[in-house]
């Protein structure tokens, strides 16, 4: 069943979370749709969990919040500004400017479980020699050299150092304890420069124990996926760059993971129906219901963040044909080049 989140209406904007704004536990904190318009309805029950008033969102229920209930409700504030305002983000440098290069960042160092479309690890240094299983970072960077972007891929922690020279650090399917203390504080001052952030697949199983990039990621995390199998992919909003030129439906191929938690105030662009995602009972997952989202956007600390879950099988990142891979292709080189600033961001 498709989900109620239609295009243009999409889920809340948070405010001005920082800590400072909860001394007083009767403080309100006033969420905004990303238009500038308050919403102050009293629908939905604001846990995160389950249909939230009429437009299906996760995270507040539409509704004022106070600091009691940021903290009682199962959502996170992370200490940042995050959500849809464009409030929350900072234009201090790392934004794509027109004149400027444009160049990005590929990021695939995994500490743990390593996917097939990875390949072999990448030996040390800024970009290595490419394996033939590389296939993963061989296409993105095929596919943004084709737009006129500038690619660097590394496996090196050394390179988050570098991290303002990009617009954008993408980071593919890496897992676990990916950084280090340094690389992480690098991320963030990154981010919170206005520079933009990517997550692609396992992403998600990256840094588990770091709640500032579970933040990045919309306060979520894999928790686990079914069998890879075909499934339909809905377009939730069509006004976004990464979704506007799609059907209503399509058919795709991948791990659907289960997320937890559910994310919030993030702008949900894509999800798979239920008859798919089957409420995740075969992986022991209890599932997200009619609501599975597998693509979303939003403002973060300064920064722009586009995350899908999308990306599983080799085929998809090579010449290989699959199911409708095109439609996945440009799904993420338009959230690519919308986090640079190359194109409007998060549309709602």
């Amino acid at each position: 069943m498709k989900s109620i989140l239609r295009s243009g209406i999409a889920l809340v904007a948070a405010a001005v979370l920082g800590a400072g704004l909860f001394a007083a536990s009767t403080s309100t904190v006033s969420l905004n749709n990303g238009n500038g318009h308050s919403n102050s309805g009293n629908n939905g029950n604001g846990n995160g969990n389950g249909n939230n008033g009429n437009n299906g969102n996760k995270g507040n229920g539409n509704k004022p919040v106070t600091a009691d209930a940021v903290y009682l409700d199962g959502i996170k504030d992370y200490g940042v500004c995050r959500g849809l305002s464009a409030d929350c983000y900072h234009d201090w440098g790392n934004t794509w400017e027109e004149g400027e290069e444009k160049r990005i960042l590929i990021w695939s160092r995994t500490g743990g479980p390593r996917h097939a479309h990875l390949g072999t690890p990448l030996e040390p240094g800024l970009n290595p020699p490419l394996n033939a299983d590389n296939v993963a970072q061989a296409g993105l960077k095929t596919w943004a050299e084709e737009r006129g972007i500038a690619v660097d891929y590394t496996e090196d922690l050394s390179a988050f150092s570098r991290l303002n020279n990009y617009q954008a650090i993408v980071f593919l399917s890496s897992t676990r304890d990916s950084l280090d203390d340094s690389a992480q504080t690098a991320l963030m001052q990154f981010v919170r420069r206005g520079g933009g952030f990517v997550g692609i697949h396992n992403a998600f199983g990256t840094e588990y124990h770091w709640q500032w990039y579970e933040g990045l990621l919309g306060g979520t995390n894999f928790y686990d996926h079914a069998p890879n199998r075909p499934g339909t992919v809905e377009v939730i909003n069509d006004k976004d760059v990464s979704t506007e030129f799609m059907p209503e439906t399509w058919g795709f191929t991948d791990e659907w993971y289960n997320l937890h938690p559910y994310p919030s105030y993030v702008n949900v662009l894509l999800e798979v129906d239920e008859q798919t995602s089957l409420n995740g009972r075969e992986s022991g997952h209890p599932g997200h219901g009619a609501e599975h989202p597998v693509s979303w956007c939003h403002y973060y600390d300064g920064g722009r963040a586009w995350l899908t879950t999308l990306g599983h099988s080799v085929e998809v990142w090579t010449d290989a044909e699959a199911e409708n891979d095109d439609l996945f292709q440009s799904h993420v080189m338009e959230g690519l080049e919308s986090v640079m600033g190359i194109k409007p961001f998060c549309a709602v």
